[in-house]
């Protein structure tokens, strides 16, 4: 089937990424499969990380299908493209419908990427995951695929202004190698293994990323645990229950 939306979004984020200067750094691309259907399971830190989880797929000449949150899919701009790339579209309240939805996309064959943690990040750490990750690889017979960016947050997260200038800034993505979601296994203990394998490849990721804070004002970006100021989790649940 044609891809009459997507393949030109794609152009056109590569051209604003040339614009912006970004060093992209991807390894793994490999891991992700030519055919059949697979779930793409990322690390959540920025409002860009699917553009770029969704690029990690392309040396592969696959397309994405994500799953992300229904305003989204409302927006006058952004949800004609959602709805054009045959993203999924998620209502927290009634999730069932897109669960379902992303099962038929998996057995149809195609990659459907999930945040198992739901929300941005704010720590930049890794927050805990929700297990529909693995149920639907399960469910459907299909593997999971771990990977992990680091980077985007510097463009456009949470609580932070957008920077889409020439910037020149890194961004650092791992691709890791696909986990099989055995039915004879409990869905959480699937998704500890997934979580430690995200794990171990944003600490790659981490190790990569060329560049440091460039001063005080500048370490923001970068988790309390390596020398930053970004708020701990700990910080981050009392701010949540106050």
């Amino acid at each position: 089937m044609a891809e009459l939306v997507y393949r030109p979004v794609v152009g056109f984020a590569r051209t604003l990424f040339k614009a912006w200067d970004l060093k992209i750094d991807c390894q793994g691309s490999e891991n992700i499969p030519r055919s059949g259907g697979a779930v793409l399971v990322s690390n959540h830190i920025s409002y860009l990380d699917f553009v770029f989880d969704g690029l990690a797929a392309l040396p592969q000449k696959r397309l994405v299908r994500f799953m992300a949150k229904e305003s989204v899919f409302r927006h006058r701009v952004s949800g004609p493209l959602m709805r054009g790339m045959k993203h999924i579209p998620v209502d927290r309240k009634q999730g069932e419908a897109a669960y379902e939805h992303a099962l038929r996309s998996l057995r149809a064959g195609e990659i459907v990427g999930v945040f198992p943690e739901a929300t941005i990040s704010q720590s930049f750490t890794l927050k805990s995951f929700k297990s529909g990750a693995a149920r639907m690889a399960q469910e459907a017979g299909v593997p999971l695929i771990p990977m992990a960016v680091w980077g985007t947050q510097r463009l456009w997260t949470k609580g932070h202004p957008r920077n889409f200038k020439r910037s020149h800034i890194p961004i650092t993505i791992r691709v890791g190698e696909a986990i099989e979601a055995s039915k004879d296994k409990y869905a959480g203990a699937i998704t500890r293994q997934l979580r430690e394998r995200v794990q171990e490849l944003l600490e790659a990721a981490q190790r990569a990323y060329p560049v440091r804070p460039k001063g005080p004002d500048d370490t923001w970006w970068m988790p309390a645990h390596l020398g930053g100021t970004a708020p701990t989790p700990e910080q981050l649940r009392h701010t949540d229950t106050h």
